[in-house]
């Protein structure tokens, strides 16, 4: 239990404070640099990761569920991540001019050619991240991910300030990548001890490339707004959604990472005992909720004063999109954790099978709200993440006795609870700005203010157990979890 408590503290260190290093950094170059720099950087995302989803190849998630892996296997997956990042840089080398021309913009040839390097350094490090998880050190993960961000986002601020434009954001990503994989390959220091191995490759892949399969597809449908949108509006447009998106995505995704992170292994350690499985699994996605709906449902409801603090005016229009896209995004931890569940039980063919119903879902939305203007396309979102939410339910419970049913049973008073604590938050603040009228910084401190005590005490009303746990952990107490 220790070890998982450790695990669970050093991997919220590494991403919590990684991402809020980094979040700072970018809203001081987002006003520095201003929405078209954002927007073409944007506009690269999709094929970079996809490029990095090929590089790994579901092999990671096949290495750690694997509980006989070998030193072969290990190995197997170091040449296999090389050559194919090195495979992924050439394809982009060459179609960066066509790239460019699709999106108008003749800068980007370059952009890409030098972005594109951070395929090829990260794959030099997969099998270490691999390695440490596996190990549960995530520690380790920790102290190379930090020093990394420092130094990047050094190098970031030091060219933005120095007239090198969306360069700047370039340099960023390179020397993070860099940083990275030599601090984890000074830390563990491992080399291949066999070839490369054909039996090992076609079990790894035999897991893996439903997992590659369904990674392209959400890959590509990600990023798909930032194609769509370059293609259709504007760089400016690209970069107003982009920070958006991030700013709402990145809250949900980190918190979400980091349990993630830690009971994958867990649960794949513990996946033969059914009753212990499932309750771990529903408390899991429990605690999940409890954090992350009521920090994506506040961020929406400060949008406005937080967008105009942060950015500036110049990035105002970004408001709007980061209400609509909180709400979409806050099912995230949801759908991370089902989806967990089909990795554990080794149903990759099932994850696959669900990313392609989903994305068909995606993409008919996206078809009809793409006439209408981005504000409909961020609207489709939501409505997209919460159909999304009854098939992922609809089949973890294939494999569990976590149904939809017994899901939304758990999870229904919670997102219910949040967002009546919210309407009655915004009526205070409505009640005094009609009172004392409209101060740019009232709706700011109400909801930061309000908020947070109506939603602790509802938590400590209804959710009893989960609120104990929480205390417990913050106060490294030990307490006995009783059954509602």
């Amino acid at each position: 239990m220790s070890n998982i408590k450790t695990s669970f503290l050093w991997s919220a260190i590494e991403r919590l404070a990684t991402q809020i290093i980094q979040l700072i950094v970018m809203l001081y170059l987002a006003r520095l640099l201003g929405p078209e720099a954002f927007g073409l950087v944007g506009m690269l995302a999709v094929f970079i990761a996809i490029s990095q989803t090929f590089v790994d190849s579901g092999f990671s998630s096949a290495l750690i569920r694997n509980t006989e892996r070998t030193e072969e296997d290990f190995s197997t997956t170091f040449y296999f991540n090389i050559g194919v990042g090195v495979f992924c840089y050439a394809i982009l080398f060459i179609v960066a001019p066509f790239i460019a021309r699709f999106f108008d913009q003749i800068e980007l040839i370059s952009l890409l050619r030098v972005l594109g390097l951070t395929v090829i350094v990260n794959s030099f490090a997969i099998v270490q991240r691999v390695k440490l998880t596996i190990e549960m050190d995530f520690k380790t993960q920790a102290k190379a991910s930090l020093i990394s961000v420092f130094v990047s986002c050094g190098a970031g601020i030091w060219l933005a300030n120095t007239g090198y434009g969306v360069w700047a954001l370039v340099g960023q990503t390179i020397s993070n990548a860099l940083c990275n994989v030599v601090l984890l390959n000074i830390y563990l220091r491992w080399l291949p001890t066999t070839g490369f191995s054909k039996s090992s490759f076609n079990y790894l892949f035999g897991f893996g490339s439903k997992l590659l399969a369904a990674g392209l597809l959400d890959t590509i449908f990600k990023n798909i707004y930032q194609i769509v949108i370059g293609k259709q509006f504007s760089a400016n447009q690209v970069g107003l959604f982009s920070q958006a998106n991030q700013l709402a995505s990145v809250p949900a995704i980190t918190l979400t990472s980091v349990i993630q992170r830690v009971t994958y292994p867990m649960l794949s350690n513990m996946q033969n005992d059914i009753e212990k499985f499932d309750k771990t699994y529903l408390l899991t996605l429990r605690m999940a909720a409890v954090f992350v709906f009521p920090l994506m449902v506040g961020l929406g409801l400060i949008a406005t004063p937080l967008i105009i603090i942060l950015l500036g005016e110049k990035w105002l229009q970004a408001a709007e999109l980061l209400t609509i896209i909180s709400v979409a995004v806050m099912l995230y931890p949801v759908h991370a954790i089902n989806l967990n569940l089909l990795n554990v039980k080794g149903r990759s063919d099932i994850f696959l099978k669900l990313e392609v119903i989903k994305k068909t879902l995606l993409f008919c939305i996206l078809c009809i709200t793409i006439p209408l203007g981005i504000k409909a396309i961020c609207i489709g979102m939501v409505i997209q993440t919460y159909i999304a939410f009854f098939i992922n339910s609809f089949y973890a419970g294939q494999f569990s006795k976590l149904n939809t049913s017994k899901q939304l049973k758990a999870l229904l008073p919670i997102w219910i609870g949040v967002f009546a604590c919210a309407v009655v938050t915004h009526g205070v603040y409505l009640v005094i700005s009609y009172n004392i009228g409209q101060v740019f910084y009232m709706q700011l401190v109400v909801n930061l203010s309000v908020l947070p005590l109506l939603y602790i005490f509802f938590i400590r009303l209804t959710q009893r157990d989960l609120y104990n746990i929480t205390v417990a952990t913050m106060f490294g107490r030990n307490v006995v979890i009783k059954k509602n």
